[in-house]
């Protein structure tokens, strides 16, 4: 990635810039933006640049395939099993249906546990040698064949009264892709929910060149679109005298700044007034290069964070026993999150049962189909899909019919449930606090403290989510 953020034309449109194009819009836009920046009192025009960063989770990619009366069933480490039977059927031009994957359990998955060149390499050679055969990607390969973050170019134009108030923001944010596949770190895509301005321009824009291609990596486009857009928030701060949770907090927009659609929830405000007292915040002396301990300069710092919470559809079944158990399946995935505990707490509750009545079974596409383990959406839509079974299982027990040997099963789908959902924001927020000292000499940063004060909504397990 050779070009340097001073090289590219954030405004121009060039032959080897291409739009973003599927999950957002590429280009959203409201209002004058230069007329809103010349009349701004205030104005922060930022570039800001994020490395590339690679996966590297302990656990290696890995697969094992193998042919079995004519079905092919792959033993793989995935972020969705139904994900990757999709993929693999039309890769190999297979029915869906003469695929099995299982992946019951993954050791970190952040993004790039599709599928990727391994599972392939293993089913083409269980298919030329009718034998089952594993493939394990090395440490050197996970470089250039598991995925990797984009790094991106970012500009962020602020435009305020001189009270802080936005009259304009513009975030355009540019980052590369292969030129066999196009995927795109769309790092704009945060500035269109956190805070709203007269004029709002943002634009995610993405350059072919002869490179691996980028894949998912934890929170894409919300990590550096947050860094470059939350470090512009500060520096408009500091130009306006006015403390940074304040200055955030006067920018609160009532609806989605770009879809004008209500936020179901957004306790954003919350989050700071508790961090900023658990934190000391008042008492921090904001001047840089002031305060000491010893031969360390010591800063105080905080930022706003949201990811969307959505669902999708995804089925499951339950299955009621003659003796007083049950059993769940679902093609969920635990890629470390604890899902398996979660929806093993999620079931036992709608069953009214304790835990150890319910065994949950997960990470197999002969469950049907599921979410990924991915875009925090994992927890919420298996859960919707475990608590409809349950609920019609219960309807069914109550009639007081007699549970047979094999026990009764019932089977949810939540796509029509989540078909009927009113337009909205979803989206959990979040307010980060930390204390950092900087040696003035070597220039070694220590981080001292850091606080994080979340709006998820309902947590499931509290030592799992305190672990996340």
């Amino acid at each position: 990635y050779e070009q340097q953020p001073h090289d590219i034309d954030f405004t121009a449109e060039h032959p080897d810039a291409y739009l973003v194009d599927g999950h957002m819009p590429a280009v959203t836009e409201k209002g004058d933006l230069d007329a809103e920046l010349a009349a701004s009192a205030v104005v922060v025009d930022a570039e800001y640049t994020t490395p590339e960063e690679h996966h590297n989770p302990m656990e290696p990619h890995a697969a094992t395939a193998r042919w079995d009366a004519g079905r092919l069933e792959v033993i793989d480490s995935n972020q969705g099993a139904t994900w990757v039977v999709g993929d693999l059927a039309k890769l190999f031009s297979l029915d869906p249906a003469s695929v099995r994957v299982r992946s019951e359990h993954v050791g970190g998955g952040f993004g790039s546990k599709g599928v990727r060149a391994h599972q392939v390499a293993a089913v083409m050679a269980a298919t030329v040698l009718q034998r089952p055969v594993r493939v394990v990607l090395t440490r050197r390969q996970m470089f250039s064949l598991a995925g990797y973050r984009s790094p991106t170019a970012q500009r962020v134009r602020l435009g305020a009264d001189a009270d802080g108030r936005l009259r304009a923001l513009e975030h355009r944010a540019v980052s590369l892709t292969s030129t066999v596949h196009e995927f795109v770190e769309p790092s704009a895509g945060v500035a269109r929910v956190m805070y709203d301005a007269d004029a709002h321009h943002t634009a995610n824009r993405v350059v072919r060149l002869d490179v691996p291609t980028p894949t998912f990596m934890r929170a894409p486009g919300e990590a550096p679109g947050s860094f470059a857009l939350e470090a512009a928030l500060d520096e408009l701060a500091e130009k306006c005298g006015i403390d940074p949770i304040e200055l955030r907090l006067r920018n609160e927009p009532d609806r989605g700044p770009v879809s004008g659609l209500p936020f179901v929830g957004r306790n954003l405000t919350a989050c700071f007034r508790e961090g900023a007292r658990r934190f000391g915040w008042a008492d921090r002396d904001p001047r840089p290069g002031l305060r000491r301990d010893g031969r360390w300069l010591l800063g105080t710092g905080t930022a706003a964070a949201s990811f969307p919470s959505g669902a999708a559809p995804s089925t499951a079944t339950a299955t009621a026993h003659p003796d007083g158990t049950f059993t769940v399946r679902i093609s969920a995935a635990d890629i470390g999150t604890g899902a398996r505990t979660a929806l093993t707490l999620v079931a036992a509750d709608a069953f009214q049962v304790p835990t150890e009545r319910v065994r949950v079974r997960i990470g197999d596409s002969d469950f049907g189909p599921a979410m990924i383990a991915g875009g925090s959406m994992g927890t919420r839509s298996w859960s919707w899909a475990i608590t409809s079974a349950a609920a019609e299982l219960r309807e069914r027990l109550a009639m007081g019919a007699e549970i047979p040997p094999e026990g009764i099963t019932v089977r949810s789908d939540t796509t029509a449930a989540i078909g009927a959902l009113a337009p909205a924001e979803r989206h959990s927020f979040g307010a980060q606090f930390a204390e950092v000292a900087v040696d003035a000499a070597t220039g070694e940063v220590r981080v001292r403290r850091m606080l994080g004060i979340f709006a998820a909504g309902r947590i499931v397990n509290p030592l799992t989510a305190r672990n996340q």
